[in-house]
């Protein structure tokens, strides 16, 4: 389900430079409101970015002091938006990449650890979509009970500045609804995710280079009664905006179209292509390709299981 853009943490050694910053400006600024200081670090938080990095293991160790330290920021001041986004975009890519992934891995030898892994990653999808929606209440007071209307009239619009939100927002809901089907509350929501997402789109539907693009075919895909030649639409139009530059456009058209209709020969062949993919010195989306890849190659030494 989650094919979303690769933004990473940053790394603790830069993290901990930082926060030692703050606490001493925090300080020495004897009549400075405090709040500034919060909204400042906010600020700084929100900026963040480790994607040219291609060490998977070093950016997840990295991932949990900036979560926590992030998180806590955040909790201080709210309405913080590219905090806000920023935080749940973390907590998603983390229990995709890493604690559901695992559970994936060890599925086969452990299934009571993979299930346990399952149910942790779940909770960080949680936490991940509210961080996000109650940013989005914050700046659109009202928007929860707009978008579970039954009425298309009432559903909220979004300004392009917050498609990203609005994407993390859904693409966590998405993750959390994936992993909790023994949860006919958590899954019943689907529609919801969905119709976020597609607000997103309408607000900014090159969002993220074919990421958000990319989403909407994950959720047409795994919904009762889905198009599959509409979700083949979203996946192929994915790629065309990532330009040969994303992995995970190749991935979730492999995994959400290729996969579910049978298709041997054109699932590895999009795994091949996410494989072939060379990125350019310093390119933001370098860690997400690398976790990307790592997928691709786990997916193909599967495949006779698989099909």
């Amino acid at each position: 389900m989650m094919r979303s853009r690769w933004r990473a943490l940053p790394s603790l050694r830069r993290c901990l430079l930082f926060s030692a910053s703050a606490v001493l400006t925090l300080t020495l600024a004897g009549c400075t409101p405090r709040q500034l200081i919060v909204g400042s670090i906010a600020d700084e938080l929100a900026t963040q970015s480790q994607g040219a990095e291609n060490d998977v293991e070093l950016a997840r160790e990295a991932s949990a002091f900036y979560l926590k330290f992030s998180e806590s920021i955040l909790r201080q001041n709210p309405g913080h938006q590219g905090l806000a986004t920023a935080v749940s975009a973390g907590y998603t890519q983390y229990a995709y990449a890493f604690v559901a992934f695992d559970a994936e891995q060890i599925e086969a030898r452990d299934a009571r650890a993979a299930e346990r892994l399952r149910q942790r990653a779940a909770r960080l999808y949680q936490r991940a979509q509210q961080h996000a929606l109650k940013a989005l209440e914050s700046q659109q007071p009202g928007f929860a009970a707009a978008l579970a209307s039954p009425r298309a009239s009432d559903w909220p619009k979004l300004p392009k500045e917050r498609a990203g939100l609005a994407y993390w927002a859904a693409a966590s809901w998405g993750g959390w609804i994936s992993l909790s089907k023994d949860d006919p509350d958590v899954v019943a929501d689907l529609p919801l995710a969905s119709r976020l997402a597609e607000l997103a789109w309408a607000a900014d539907p090159a969002w993220g280079d074919g990421a958000l693009t990319g989403l909407l075919g994950s959720f047409e895909a795994g919904r009762a009664g889905g198009s599959a030649q509409r979700a083949l639409s979203y996946f192929d139009q994915s790629i065309a905006q990532a330009a040969g530059r994303s992995a995970g456009a190749y991935l979730a058209k492999a995994e959400g179209h290729a996969l579910p209709t049978g298709d041997r020969a054109l699932f590895e062949q999009l795994l091949q292509q996410a494989l072939a993919i060379k990125d350019q010195a310093g390119s933001p989306l370098t860690l997400q390709n690398e976790v990307m890849r790592r997928r691709a190659r786990w997916l193909l030494e599967k495949t006779d299981d698989l099909f």
